[in-house]
């Protein structure tokens, strides 16, 4: 019962991920006001999240090693 897959997740644009990221927490907010305990659900949706959040960290640090080598073959 995947959500999302990391491969779906490396394909979205940094806006897409952050509406899925907006969308997947407001999702999990009333999955848990309503089961009111963890559940499959929610423990897939943290998941989503997760795989979301690590695949915005990577691309940002990938961005900063892009800079700083351009900095460094420029010298």
């Amino acid at each position: 019962m995947a959500l999302l897959k990391n491969s779906a997740v490396k394909k979205m644009s940094d806006k897409e991920m952050e509406e899925k990221l907006n969308d997947l927490k407001l999702e999990l907010v009333r999955a848990n006001v309503t089961a009111n305990k963890t559940n499959a659900k929610t423990k897939e949706l943290k998941r989503a999240i997760s795989r979301i959040l690590t695949a915005m960290k990577a691309k940002k640090s990938q961005v900063k090693l892009n800079s700083s080598q351009k900095k460094e073959l420029s010298k």
